[in-house]
């Protein structure tokens, strides 16, 4: 049975595309209402694992949701863990709190997880809307901007993948991930992290086959409005290596990875849902349905290789559901089914939000970290990083190197030395916060591209390119200095340690201004004209007088001499 709840709180849309063609063509069009705008109560389905739907293989959608029963081992010892699963966020994260606060309220339990798929808008500042592939009448600062200056802290762990209506630039500065403000961790263009046991893959961006086979090549400032677009779409090498998770090929029961989240849905899950009902909500879908254009066509394929049991998606404005069938081979067992749900746009009367419960060992660690497997796999496959404009292509089982590039024991064995593999929460602001919204504030130029600390971190710690750094070296003249960099400049204010010997503790620098006589005859420089040790007369230099530094107990008198505080000047180390 799928419980319904009718929420108090309401959440705004920025967006109201509808059509496929419109989300092909990432067009943007929609309006934001005014905060005091009365609007319609919010429906949101829950996803009870408990309470499982009876499913055929042809037919899975419904309005509330879909459910399955929890197959995944356990200890003795469990308990539940409550996920929240939100559609396109669209900046609205302030609103989303709001109302999985008045379900926990309602229900009387906590969420663990929050995870958003997509169109997230992690705009900091409004220099950032110039990033972000939306029509100039319709950018909007949303409220990720307080999560990201401090001004408030996000209730709930949140994770999220990119959508094509992003604030690329801060994001392309965290390629393989994560935190964009305290509490809120970003997937980067693919990648594999565990939570409470899970393993929880995430691919952001849409494809455009133009792009599929290029290197990620963009970042601040870009040549054009087609850098922005192009800055979110996917790429083949994210997918590829995302594919090498798969099981061993003897290996028909398993799923090795338990939630999958990408903006774009695979081309063909519709199939496998309802379709009729989703022409019916949607029926300009037909003509890219019947053409193989509605999805990422990379993405069936990665499905059926990697077995997830829950596919998380958003993009196409619609809710969705789907039951994918995993087939054995000679009558073997069976792997559990995927199951698909794509969620809404958040506005009144859609189903954007999804409440997952599974099963989990009661000792799980609630915190996010690495997977070990997914480490082992970026390291091992560094060499095809790029960040060509041009085609890059992988390695096939066709070809005499390596191809297959699933871990090995000692590859595994590697990762395991690097010890704790425990996220970090080292975020750190690369640009400044929007403190005060002003009309000043609004004319803010395009944002910079920044040397983002927590890249630069896992790149060197893990052995592998930093493609944060390599776009920096593309154009070294148009990177800022980071914003913690700045204010951290500013709050040191302790003394330098050198030349104590000679000044001690708490004194100050004396000039002496007294003049030097007129002649400087016995001042020799070296000869730079000669190879010779010799030094030679500077007659060029009879006019020149330079201050003579002495100890302020020297000094004669304090008409002759100009007094310097001593303060401490950080010069940061360069890349």
């Amino acid at each position: 049975m799928i419980d319904d709840v009718e929420e108090k709180k309401s959440v705004g849309s920025t967006m109201s595309g509808e059509t496929a063609e419109d989300h092909a063509s990432d067009e943007m069009q929609g309006c934001v209402p005014s905060s005091d705008e009365e609007v319609e109560p919010v429906t949101i389905g829950a996803l009870r694992t408990e309470d499982p739907l009876t499913i055929d293989d042809t037919a899975v959608a419904t309005e509330s949701g879909v459910a399955g029963e929890d197959t995944k081992q356990l200890n003795a010892s469990s308990r539940k863990l409550r996920i929240a699963i939100a559609g396109c966020a669209h900046g609205e994260m302030e609103k989303i709190y709001e109302v999985l606060a008045e379900i926990e309220k309602e229900r009387g339990y906590k969420f663990d997880l929050l995870i958003c798929c997509g169109d997230y808008q992690a705009v900091r500042n409004y220099g950032d809307l110039h990033h972000m592939h939306v029509s100039e009448k319709y950018r909007s600062l949303q409220t990720f901007y307080k999560y990201y200056s401090g001004e408030k802290e996000a209730p709930i762990l949140t994770i999220f993948v990119g959508g094509n209506h992003e604030a690329s630039g801060y994001l392309s500065e965290l390629p393989n991930g994560g935190w964009v403000a305290p509490k809120i961790y970003y997937m980067g263009f693919a990648n594999v992290i565990r939570f409470a046991g899970l393993r929880i893959a995430g691919l952001s961006g849409i494809y455009n086959a133009k792009e599929f086979n290029r290197g990620h090549y963009e970042r601040p400032p870009y040549s054009d409005r087609s850098e922005v677009i192009s800055s979110y779409h996917v790429r083949n090498i994210d997918v590829w290596r995302l594919k090498h998770l798969k099981p061993a090929d003897d290996d028909y029961t398993s799923n090795p990875i338990d939630i999958m989240v990408t903006h774009d849905w695979p081309a063909g899950i519709v199939d496998y849902g309802d379709k009729q009902l989703l022409l019916r909500t949607k029926p300009f879908f037909h003509h890219d349905i019947e053409h193989g254009n509605l999805g990422n066509p990379s993405t069936m394929q990665l499905l059926y290789e990697t077995r997830p049991r829950y596919w998380l998606s958003a993009h196409l404005h619609v809710a969705f559901a789907a039951l994918v069938a995993h087939k054995s081979k000679n009558g073997a067992e069976e792997a559990a089914p995927t199951r698909f749900l794509a969620l809404d746009k958040p506005i009144p009367r859609r189903h954007f939000l999804q409440a997952l419960e599974l099963n989990i060992a009661d000792d799980a660690e609630m915190k996010l970290s690495y997977d070990p497997v997914w480490l082992a796999i970026l390291r091992s496959t560094d060499g095809f990083t790029s960040i060509s404009r041009t085609n890059t292509f992988l390695p096939s089982a066709r070809s005499e190197e390596r191809s297959d590039f699933r871990p090995t024991e000692s590859e595994l064995a590697a990762i395991a030395e690097l010890g704790d593999l425990t996220i970090p929460e080292n975020f750190r602001q690369t640009a400044p916060p929007l403190k005060e919204d002003t009309p000043k504030a609004r004319l803010a130029p395009s944002s910079s591209y920044y040397r983002n600390p927590q890249t630069a971190e896992f790149c060197s710690w893990l052995g592998i390119s930093d493609l944060n750094k390599m776009l920096v070296e593309t154009n070294p003249d148009s990177v800022a200095i980071a914003h913690y960099m700045v204010e951290e400049s500013f709050a040191d204010t302790s003394e330098i340690n050198i030349d104590d010997d000679i000044f001690a503790d708490g004194e100050d620098f004396a000039i002496d201004t007294r003049p030097l006589p007129s002649a400087i005859d016995d001042f020799a420089s070296p000869n730079i004209t000669s190879n010779s040790n010799e030094t030679t007369k500077c007659d060029d230099l009879l006019d020149f007088t330079p201050p003579k530094f002495i100890r302020k107990s020297s000094t004669p008198s304090s008409d002759s001499v100009i007094f310097l505080k001593r303060r401490k000047v950080d010069i940061p180390d360069d890349d």
